[in-house]
């Protein structure tokens, strides 16, 4: 049989800027450059990916591209079948709208692109890719992942995988191009994509790929140590391809009595820095907005120590600690300030910054204008009145400081567990409680008057935080990878975490009733949402998706 030649259709111009967006040929049709992946002619040789690796120097230990394996069937009906492995080239990326800096960009062409010297190293982009297709490079500690080899394609030739493929199972070409053997593949064979209900609309196709393949949930995860030719990772942020063999889990297992050959392991991009910045920013902010209700609710007067002092120190004092986390878990801390001059607004990244720099500024200044009270340079009246004000800002400012991680969670479109419309309401509860243990001890030493009624609030937020967090728990959950997803929260790897913040979180509910006990009552339910915090965030992140 003559296999017909690839048609790589209309070639764009050279790049016209630094990180290589490719104009469209003048008064032509941008093309739409897609992959097909014939999974009925691979042979699993990974002539794909060594060629990658030549072409674009990924060093050992990370991949752009690979082969995963699976054994179908049961002996003597037995097969291997294969996937080979990548970026799908969505037409509408979660890395790039999760990018704070534009890093990761899809070009006119459909090709999503990445320009290292962009590159802060937040792994949101890795947080956000439903297929793991995203890594950081060990070497340069940027992002990166197989952009159809783009800078090929720019003057005419074929990625390297293509060119290597003994069997022409990978096929590149432009969609628009009606002779091009892609479209025809694409538009009159039956083909299939990865994840279709996360809806990035993807540029990669599979024909004839079996369904244990293409599902990472498919799949049984051997019990042993090793894969078929190589040993299988251990470790608390390494995410392994297959659904689980833990019986106890519940997990489901493949119809077709499928069982993981071979696969690349993958880290989970977010780790305790991550659940701990969430807690810190949650005494942040919870450690000034309840202050401030204790003033709106008249327990405690305007010239209170914990209104006047405590409020900012303690915002000031752990937002200060969050920024810190933050700039820990960059990549590429130095770039920081690129999230302030290069923002990609949808970014909820970029948003949360602008929230918690805003939410500083009021701090700084509640501060400033409690030290010019004190050294007389305005009268008691008149910083009274300028702190109220700058309440009426810090208040929103504070709410959305404790709820912009729900919708940059969110934005981690890959991770079901978080996809939670509750999320904000959480967050919010948390905080406030987070606060109310804050300021109550705080309390004890300056202001007792005030401890009784914030004793009651423990305890109330105490029953609101366990209410939410068992809904969290328990409540149905609409896919199997946010199922999965509970139960290693509940009862696999970060259980312990869960039903230890359970315990010390209840025992503030006897807080309104026992008041002298209540300040180690406010440090456990701190201890609690640090546990909560941590079980929640890598849960999430526990589910294979390649």
């Amino acid at each position: 049989m003559t296999i017909p030649e690839l048609d790589v259709g209309p070639v764009p111009s050279p790049p016209a800027s630094v990180v290589g967006r490719a104009e469209p040929v003048e008064g032509a049709r941008p093309p739409r450059w897609i992959k097909v992946i014939d999974q009925t002619r691979c042979i699993g040789c990974h002539a794909c990916t060594t060629a990658c690796k030549s072409e674009n120097e990924v060093p050992v230990g990370v991949t752009r591209t690979y082969v995963k394996a699976v054994d179908v069937g049961l002996f003597p009906q037995a097969r291997r079948v294969f996937q080979v492995t990548r970026c799908n080239q969505c037409t509408d990326a979660p890395c790039v709208t999760a990018c704070p800096t534009a890093a990761m960009f899809r070009r006119p062409d459909g090709i999503v692109d990445f320009d290292k010297s962009a590159c802060i190293g937040c792994k949101a982009c890795i947080a956000a890719c439903p297929y793991d297709a995203i890594f950081i490079n060990p070497e340069d500690h940027s992002a990166e992942k197989c952009n159809l080899c783009a800078h090929r394609i720019d003057i005419g030739l074929e990625p390297a995988c293509v060119v290597v493929c003994p069997t022409q199972a990978i096929l590149v070409g432009d969609l628009h191009d009606p002779s091009s053997r892609v479209a025809a593949i694409v538009e009159r064979d039956a083909v299939a994509v990865r994840r279709p209900e996360k809806e990035t609309r993807p540029g990669l196709f599979y024909r004839g790929a079996h369904e244990a393949i293409i599902d990472p949930l498919a799949a049984r995860r051997p019990t042993g140590t090793t894969l078929m030719w190589s040993e299988r990772p251990t470790g608390g942020r390494i995410v392994e391809g297959g659904s689980p063999s833990n019986a106890r889990l519940g997990t489901p297992t493949s119809s077709a009595a499928a069982i993981l050959a071979y696969d690349v392991p993958h880290r989970a991009p977010w780790d305790w820095r991550v659940s701990l910045y969430t807690w810190t920013k949650a005494i942040a902010a919870g450690g000034y907005l309840v202050p401030l209700l204790l003033v709106l609710a008249g327990i405690v007067p305007t010239g209170s120590p914990l209104w006047v002092w405590g409020a900012p120190v303690v915002g000031g004092a752990f937002l200060g600690s969050t920024a810190l986390l933050l700039l820990a878990d960059l990549e590429h801390p130095r770039r920081f300030g690129y999230l302030f001059l290069r923002p990609q607004w949808r970014s909820w990244l970029v948003r949360g910054a602008v929230f918690i720099t805003a939410f500083s500024g009021v701090l700084v200044a509640h501060v400033a204008v409690s030290l010019a009270g004190q050294a007389g340079l305005i009268d008691s009246t008149a910083a009274s009145t300028i702190r109220g004000g700058l309440a009426t800002i810090g208040l929103p400012l504070g709410i959305m400081t404790a709820i912009y991680t729900a919708y940059l969670f969110a934005q981690a479109r890959a991770r079901d567990l978080w996809q939670d419309p509750l999320l904000p309401i959480e967050l919010l509860v948390s905080t406030v409680l987070a606060g109310t243990a804050t300021t109550l001890l705080i309390a004890v030493v300056v202001e007792g008057s005030a401890v009784p009624a914030l004793a009651t609030w423990l305890a109330a937020g105490a029953g609101a935080q366990l209410a939410l967090t068992a809904a969290a728990a328990t409540l149905g959950h609409p896919t199997a990878h946010a199922r999965l997803a509970s139960r290693e929260m509940t009862r696999g790897r970060y259980a312990g975490f869960y039903w230890a913040s359970v315990a010390l979180v209840a025992g503030a509910l006897l807080a309104g009733v026992a008041d002298p006990v209540a300040p180690s009552l406010a440090v456990a339910v701190l201890v609690g949402l640090l546990a909560y915090e941590h079980a929640y965030v890598q849960a999430g992140q526990a589910v294979p998706l390649a």
